[in-house]
């Protein structure tokens, strides 16, 4: 694919965190660079070490000319789909900018419905320099945000996991249940709730 880059120093670049997990906020990140104060070693966060994400959210944090991050909550999620879910908090996060952007790169194969011109670039986190940020800076919030519902939960192993659809993930869900964080309207979790609602009905 062509990466086009028009000629504005206003390019923001658009990533999203937690599409597959089964608890938690869909988590989006706008950031726009500066191209006078260059940032070393950004990548899909992905393939970057806890330690090394970390340490490039607080360089993004402090270099970037601004940046937002922006989420859409379970109730979103359960109500409108997650893919429709992830559309909001992508345009939320463009929209929650400081400085509006001119153009606007997206991770993915979809558009949010943003009244910027943008392109959609699917692996755009391994090929953007702007995506690579925001996926790093929505990557480290979510995580961060798992980490602390570990603390309040730590039953369900949410630090390690993340939330994703483990067989730790499940096997917790099986034994406790749900919490009042988990997305109703995913298989396994719809699940729990379908069986736990026959076995009281069995009773």
């Amino acid at each position: 694919m062509e990466i086009h880059r028009p000629d504005t120093d206003f390019i923001a670049g658009v990533d999203e965190v937690g599409r597959g997990p089964l608890v938690g906020d869909v988590v989006t990140a706008a950031v726009i660079l500066d191209p006078k104060k260059p940032i070393d070693g950004l990548a899909d966060s992905k393939k970057l070490t806890d330690k090394k994400r970390q340490a490039l959210a607080l360089e993004i944090k402090e270099k970037a000319l601004c940046y937002c991050i922006a989420r859409a909550n379970i109730d979103e999620i359960d109500e409108l789909n997650i893919l429709h879910a992830t559309m909001l908090a992508m345009k939320r996060a463009v929209e929650g900018l400081a400085i509006p952007a001119e153009f606007v790169f997206i991770d993915g194969n979809r558009l949010p419905d943003i009244s910027v011109p943008a392109q959609a670039i699917v692996k755009g986190d391994s090929l953007v320099a702007e995506i690579s940020a925001a996926s790093i800076l929505a990557k480290v919030a979510r995580d961060d945000e798992m980490i602390q519902l570990d603390k309040v939960y730590p039953q369900y192993g949410f630090a390690g996991h993340k939330g994703y659809p483990t067989k730790a993930h499940i096997a917790a869900l099986e034994e406790h249940g749900i919490t009042q964080h988990h997305r109703k309207s995913f298989k396994p979790v719809k699940k729990i709730i379908e069986s736990t609602f026959s076995t009281k009905n069995a009773k």
